[in-house]
């Protein structure tokens, strides 16, 4: 990191750029890490920078400092630098989030989430109260007071966000999409203000990038194209398009570049286009200004400081240079410097004031950094200053004279800040070998320099890193550098000077040593004794006072005067001091370097006289002191002017001579025997340290063994115990799985109990509604049977009443109520014995069961046989139901007759005699009808009394019996009319045949109910089987 606090002149101030800043890291092969964001803050003078690595940097251009505030450990998307706290700043980071740091504390204010892209643009409202943060699909507005997020605004996803901003002194918010549409909002209410219109078709482009001015009345607006828009917010209207050179093919940043006498209505407004350079431009004028970057330098991104004072950009190396403005305006707005002035006024000048303005025009003034013009410039100059030999003797490279230099030195003091490298150029004849430069680059860092940064710890690695390469360039020049101690510091500021060219800064620093430090090797490792002596008998001329006061309190020349020679006066002078020393130290005779020290001493006299300390001494000639360097100078001029020719210092030094063309001159002024000497030492010693690196290292490598082999001992050791315990701890889950198995065979061992019982439980009640389903099966079968049975009876009764009843109705009446009376005896008679039957039949299953169960399925049968009886005195509930239906429909059926009967009475009248015969024969009839009965009712009863007993002789009696009526009845009936007889006879037969039809239904009936009463009695029984 560029750091520019040393105590030497180190602010860096070639042509336009104030600093360039490399952030390298600190190993030794170190790193470019680059910087991705930079901001001013509201003074303009400080800025912070964010580099990819999440490092953030405070730099403070008034106070020539830096420091590290914050590391976030992820890249930075953008900065913001403009809160209502002045030491607060905001970093949006690659995590989408946005974090608040203090550059004070370096601790963390808040942290703000919602975003769910990259936020690239971050602006804060002028009072510092609210800040918008925008990303590609939404933008927020946070309150920076609680640091809560007020709005959100939400977009289709079609249209993309460009850029949402503040106007500056102003509560508008400004939203730019991605479909050109422009809204104006207000802050407050975020209502919506006004809509620009859609640019002219003819110069349409797609608006990438935005800049306000700071008045908010002007919107430049650019894109992928050479054309800009420039809208006037007030009106509301695109009023001019600006055409860009054709090297601009798309724009990638704009920013009005403040002015603080344009009351905020900016005209001048740069252009970053995708070649890499910013042109500034007057949207007025149309006129470019002037540019920075370069095709080789690009420029990534820029920011302008409030003031308008500084130009912060970063490079597309990753590094930030800091331009000043007031340097670039003043080239364009500025006349041609003195130097052109002086030249004109200069008598006796063969070269015209107008041919040295053109050349300077020509060659240096629009392009000062490149040195190539300015050759072909001294060739054709060359050609033109064929004059006498005196003007040879003081012709300089590059077209200079070296007495009309040294007239303009005397006159101003100083030459130019911007010819200044130039000049010195010239004075030095530098040959610029770049082969044999390079050829000594080549061979690397020099031994002795490896380890400099320890000896030295400078900031900046790039100023190391030149430092460290110059200085093995001067080592493998010769032997002797690499063994000068004090060759870092007499090469320090060349280095910082020349750090961006290390050719020429390697050629100066050689040219000041071969002339300037004339005999300073000869008595090495010693200091020069040659060189300090002539200081002390020049001083001794001079000044004997001090001279005499420096001996009284043992104050040497290696003490008041080789401070000064071995930092060539860097410790005790400021940059600007420093410079306008050399510009007259490099135009004059190497002897002024040492008269240089001497006028230093005198001109410092009365502080030197009032030290008594030795210690006060060392601090004076180490540090900087109040002293006027335009007196040191005019002194030493003097003393050029008025020392005597036997101590003067110019009779025992050369005049200057430059270095060599293509190859560099072989440096030997030193004593090689003594060098050789400490060469050879010094190779010993090495190979001494080397072998004894070698052998701690063996030594390193063998403990590290031993400590491995140990770290592997223990680390078995404790896996064995480890092992040990893991298999204890599973001997013990395994236990307790098995008792946990034996409990969980238990609990399903009671599970499997539990379903077979449920089971036995299902089954039981499985078969009860079956059983009870082929029981309602039955009953409905015999419901059918009595309907079908009570059908029939009605057909028969209507078709008897119909066709053979109807004139005795009475007669049938009584007939029917007899056969009625009998036939509810009879089957009175069939449940009574049915009932004995069930009784029976109920006492032996009880016996049966009593002998084959135990006391609990004794139980559970009684218990099924009471609900056995229960459903079967149900069943008899419902026969007698049936039965009672039965004799209602009966006395239907006679109140029906009835009916017919009164309807036929008075046919019954006309046929008197026939009812008379017919009473006749319905008495036999009704004779052996009742014969019949009696026989039945008889039957029933011997049945009950002997159940097991044949019933094939009783059906053959009833047919012997049934036998004898008919017998009578047609021995009577012959007695009868023959009409009449064949009438009863017909209708004798039809009874019998219904009736012995009925007696053998009622009969099967019977059988069936006893049938399934045996079967319910045996069911329970199977059950509990």
């Amino acid at each position: 990191m560029e750091q520019n606090t040393l105590p030497v002149l180190w602010s860096l101030h070639i042509g336009v750029i104030i600093v360039n800043i490399i952030h390298n890291t600190s190993d030794y092969h170190p790193k470019v890490l680059r910087f991705l964001n930079v901001a001013f803050d509201g003074t303009g003078d400080c800025l912070i920078a964010g580099d990819h690595q999440g490092n953030i940097y405070v730099f403070d251009l008034h106070g020539n400092r830096f420091n590290l505030v914050q590391r976030t450990a992820q890249a930075c998307t953008a900065l913001a630098f403009n809160l209502r706290r002045k030491s607060e700043f905001l970093v949006a980071l690659a995590d989408y989030s946005i974090k608040c740091f203090d550059t004070v504390t370096k601790e963390l204010v808040s942290w703000m989430r919602g975003h769910e892209s990259s936020v690239f643009s971050i602006s804060v409202h002028a009072s510092g109260k609210y800040a918008i943060t925008t990303s590609s699909d939404t933008a927020q507005l946070w309150d920076l007071d609680t640091f809560q997020r007020k709005r959100k605004l939400n977009i289709r996803q079609s249209v993309g966000i460009q850029k949402v901003f503040f106007l500056p002194l102003s509560n508008t918010i400004l939203s730019c999409f991605k479909d050109n549409s422009i809204f104006a909002w207000e802050c407050d209410t975020l209502f919506c203000k006004y809509q620009l219109p859609a640019p002219p078709e003819s110069s349409s482009i797609l608006y990438k990038v935005f800049a306000v001015t700071r008045d908010g009345r002007i919107l430049a607006a650019g894109g992928k194209s050479n054309h800009l828009h420039l809208w006037c917010l007030e009106a509301r209207q695109l009023f001019r398009i600006i055409q860009m050179p054709t090297k601009v093919r798309a724009i990638r940043h704009l920013e009005f570049l403040p002015d603080s006498f344009d009351a905020g209505s900016n005209q001048v407004l740069g252009v970053l286009s995708q070649d890499g350079i910013m042109r500034f431009i007057n949207i007025q004028t149309c006129k470019l200004l002037f540019e920075i970057g370069s095709l080789d330098e690009g420029i990534s991104s820029s920011a302008i400081s409030p003031h308008g004072r500084y130009i912060a950009s970063i490079m597309e190396n990753g590094s930030l240079n800091i331009y000043s403005v007031q340097a670039l305006t003043q080239e364009i707005n500025k006349p041609p410097p003195p130097l052109v002035k002086v030249i004109e006024d200069l008598p006796k000048n063969k070269l015209s004031s107008s041919d040295l303005k053109m050349k300077v025009t020509s060659g240096r003034v629009q392009q000062p950094a490149k040195s190539r013009e300015s050759k072909m410039q001294t060739r054709i100059l060359k050609q033109d200053l064929t004059g006498d030999f005196e003007s040879k003797k003081n012709e300089l490279p590059d077209g200079l004279n070296k007495k009309r230099l040294q007239i303009l030195l005397k006159g101003y003091g100083e030459y130019p800040t911007k010819y200044r490298m130039f000049i010195w150029r010239s004075l030095l004849q530098l040959p610029e070998n770049h082969t044999a430069f390079s050829t000594l680059i080549d061979k690397g860092t020099h031994v002795a320099f490896l380890n400099l940064q320890k000896k030295y710890p400078i900031k900046s690695r790039k100023l190391l890193r030149v430092l460290q390469r110059t200085l093995s360039a001067l080592a493998h020049w010769s032997v002797i550098f690499s063994d000068t101690p004090y060759l870092p510091l007499l090469a320090f500021p060349f280095v910082k000077l020349f750090q961006n060219n290390q050719l020429i800064c390697f050629e100066v620093i050689a040219t000041l040593i071969i002339n300037w430090c004339q005999h300073w090797f000869e008595y090495f490792p010693n200091p020069p004794i040659n060189i300090l002596s002539m200081i002390e008998n020049v001083l001794a001329f001079h000044d004997k006072e001090l001279l005499q006061h420096f001996i009284d309190h043992d104050i040497t020349s290696q003490l008041y005067a080789w401070p000064l020679l071995e930092t060539v006066f860097s410790e005790v002078l400021t940059r600007e001091e420093w410079l306008k020393l050399f510009d007259n130290i490099f135009s004059n005779h190497p002897s002024f370097l040492l008269m240089t020290v001497v006028a230093y001493n005198i001109c410092s006299r009365t502080p030197l006289l009032s030290c008594n300390l030795k210690d006060d001494f060392e601090f004076f000639f180490h540090h900087r002191n109040n002293l006027d360097i335009n007196v040191v100078i005019r002194q030493v001029y003097h003393l050029m002017e008025t020392t005597p020719t036997d101590i003067h210092p110019d009779s025992m030094l050369n005049v200057f001579v430059a270095l060599t063309k293509g190859q560099y001159p072989v440096f030997n002024q030193y004593p090689k025997f003594i060098v050789d000497y400490q060469t050879q030492e010094r190779e010993r010693i090495r190979n001494d340290e080397l072998d004894y690196l070698r052998e701690r290292q063996t030594v390193e490598d063998m403990q590290a063994k031993v400590d491995q082999q140990r770290v592997e001992d223990e680390a078995w050791y404790q896996k064995q115990e480890l092992l040990r315990k893991a298999e204890e701890t599973r001997r013990e889950m395994l236990l307790q799985e098995e008792e946990k198995m034996i409990q969980q065979r238990q609990r399903l061992a009671a599970v499997k109990r539990e379903l077979k019982v449920k089971e036995m439980h299902l089954q039981d009640a499985a078969r009860r509604r079956f059983l009870k389903l082929q029981q309602d099966q039955q009953e409905m079968e015999l419901r059918r049977l009595d309907d079908e049975i009570g059908r029939k009876n009605l057909t028969e009764n209507q078709e008897a009443v119909a066709k053979e009843m109807r004139a005795d109705a009475d007669a049938y009446r009584r007939k029917v109520d007899l056969e009625e009376h009998m036939f509810h005896k009879l089957i009175e008679a069939g449940e009574t014995q049915s009932q004995k039957t069930q009784k029976v039949i109920k006492e032996n299953l009880a016996k049966a069961e009593q002998a084959c169960l135990n006391t609990d399925w004794q139980i559970q049968s009684l218990h099924k046989q009471k609900c056995d009886d229960l459903q079967r005195n149900k069943c008899y509930q419902e026969v007698a139901k049936l039965l009672r239906e039965n004799r209602r429909k009966e006395i239907e059926i006679i109140n029906a007759m009835v009916e017919e009967e009164a309807k036929k009475w008075k046919e019954a009248e006309g046929k008197e005699f026939r009812l008379r015969s017919a009473k006749k024969a319905s008495a036999l009839s009704d004779a052996s009808r009742k014969w019949f009965l009696k026989q039945e009712i008889n039957a029933a009863v011997e049945h009950a009394e002997n159940p097991c007993h044949k019933e094939e002789p009783r059906f053959q009696n009833e047919q012997d019996s049934s036998c004898l009526p008919r017998t009578s009845q047609l021995n009577d009936s012959s007695e009868m009319d023959p009409s009449t007889q064949i009438s009863l006879n017909r209708r004798a037969v039809e009874w019998d045949t219904t009736g012995q039809n009925l007696i053998k239904k009622v009969r099967n009936l019977r059988q069936r109910l006893t049938a399934r009463a045996r079967h319910r009695c045996q069911t329970p029984h199977l059950l509990a089987a």
